[in-house]
């Protein structure tokens, strides 16, 4: 008797399974759905980007694959990605909220805050204090050069030699987001950076890879001792630091008078008092830790890349230096405004952001209501992946899609062009807010060092390898280059 309950217990169980796995009318096509695995043994576990410009192939600019029994979309190709998250902004603004990044942020912060209220105030809070700190304007300016210096001095030491920039550009962009929200810059040495920087290269490669696809796609396997795990003490680690910051602040800040953005969000908290808003000291920690992490990694990834080819492509590292060279003849140090008459200096930064993909899968979305997309419907609470890798490859848009190459954003003139396909900070309400401070680190250092310095492949190094890490982030695999000082530095 007990056999027999068991086996129509089993049955009804794999039907449900079977039933809820399936695609119901009108919903975006894909692969063949497994009853409990879904579309596990079609997509890598490793690197699904190939795997998802191959679906795109079959399926069209819209295509549903299963992770487990949970049905997410990938969205493709510039029209309907902007169709999505900038002409149906709102009905595409949602976060998903139950997935392994959820769990590790412990439902805090801005990046991963569902559309609503919370996010709203937060979102604007950032942009406001940002502006307030200079974003855009010579204080920034100023942040950035004195930083530089202690990267001009590391190269200074390494003349003559071959040295790895991985560790040099990820403590230079750190130190910037550093000063704007805690006033502080570290040494390269301090264990509260060398810590920050472990913790979230570490996380932003486990956050995207194997083991959180399996914690997402198999909710059972969420408390077994596997690698995701480590995610959860790293940010714990990052917690405990962040928290000394915020006790040290509450000694020394003077009200009203900020020095930074901890400073600004305190001097909220006492303005808002217990008036049942979203910010909190909580609140605080994870929004301090996703603004450090926006800052750090995209732009530190986007600077390797840019070496990376500069190193093997020396043509164009001649090229930028001329331009160099000839509009800052005299200038003792260069400013932001100087892009503009530096149009090949230009398009090559953003080709290297377009080339390093920094964020190729952007941030997962979810709708926040019933909706349609190219003629599909896709209800309320659906995940949407936006595959920013096909919109900053695709063919029609770009001259050299699958190159290095800076004429991509040069006309015949030579004049930089702008080009709708360059959305490497994604687009809509949920762009990223960090854009404008990439934009001139990204310039400032880039010039900098390459008025100064030649960088060149080290003979003994082999061939590089352009293909990157895969994670939250793409970053490129470690390597070596030569550093020398210019004959007419």
């Amino acid at each position: 008797m007990f056999a027999s309950l068991l086996l129509l217990w089993l049955v009804v169980f794999f039907f449900v399974i079977l039933l809820k796995s399936q695609r119901s009318k009108n919903f975006p096509p894909g692969p063949t759905v497994l009853p409990i695995v879904g579309n596990i043994f079609h997509v890598s576990l490793e690197n699904p980007l190939k795997d998802f410009a191959r679906l795109r192939k079959n399926y069209g600019d819209v295509f549903s694959i299963y992770l487990g029994s949970r049905p997410a979309i990938i969205i493709n190709g510039l029209q309907t990605i902007k169709e999505a998250l900038v002409n149906k902004a709102v009905e595409f603004a949602g976060r998903p909220q139950d997935l392994f990044i959820n769990d590790a942020s412990e439902r805090s912060g801005i990046i991963l805050a569902d559309y609503g209220n919370c996010w709203r105030e937060h979102r604007r809070f950032a942009l406001m204090t940002l502006r307030n700190f200079g974003l855009g304007k010579n204080s920034m300016e100023e942040r950035i050069h004195g930083e530089i210096q202690y990267i001009v001095k590391t190269l200074d030491d390494s003349i003559g030699k071959t040295m790895s920039p991985q560790l040099m550009f990820h403590n230079v962009a750190s130190n910037i987001i550093c000063q704007v929200l805690f006033g502080t810059r570290y040494e390269y040495d301090d264990p509260f950076i060398r810590t920050f920087i472990r913790c979230f290269t570490e996380n932003a490669k486990l956050a995207n890879g194997p083991w959180a696809m399996l914690y997402d796609s198999f909710p059972f396997v969420r408390y077994l001792p596997l690698p995701f795990r480590k995610v959860f003490g790293n940010v714990k680690t990052c917690k405990k630091l962040a928290k000394a910051v915020f006790a040290e602040h509450k000694k020394t800040r003077v009200p009203r008078e900020p020095r930074d953005f901890v400073d600004c969000y305190l001097d909220e908290l006492d303005k808002r008092g217990d008036d049942g808003s979203s910010f909190s000291e909580e609140q605080l920690t994870m929004y301090v830790m996703d603004l450090h992490f926006a800052g750090t990694d995209t732009t530190s990834n986007t600077l390797l890349t840019a070496f990376l080819y500069l190193t093997t492509y020396p043509h164009i590292q001649e090229q930028c230096q001329q331009e160099i060279d000839t509009v800052l003849e005299g200038k003792s140090e260069l400013c932001f405004n100087d892009r503009n008459q530096m149009p090949y200096m230009q398009a090559v930064i953003h080709e290297a952001q377009r080339v390093a993909n920094t964020v190729p899968l952007s941030v997962f979305h979810c709708t926040t209501a019933n909706t349609e997309l190219n003629g599909y419907s896709i209800p309320k609470g659906t995940m949407i992946i936006p595959n920013l890798s096909s919109v900053l490859n695709e063919e029609k848009h770009w001259k050299f899609p699958h190159e290095f190459n800076p004429e991509n954003f040069l006309n015949e003139k030579g004049e930089f062009v702008k080009v709708d396909a360059f959305i490497p900070f994604s687009a809509g309400p949920r762009v990223c807010p960090g854009e404008g401070l990439a934009r001139m680190e990204l310039f400032l250092i880039m010039v900098t060092l390459l008025r100064k310095f030649k960088f060149s492949w080290p003979e003994d190094a082999g061939e590089p390898d352009y293909e990157p890490i895969y994670g939250v982030t793409l970053t490129p695999k470690p390597y070596r280059m030569k550093v020398q000082l210019r004959a007419a530095a």
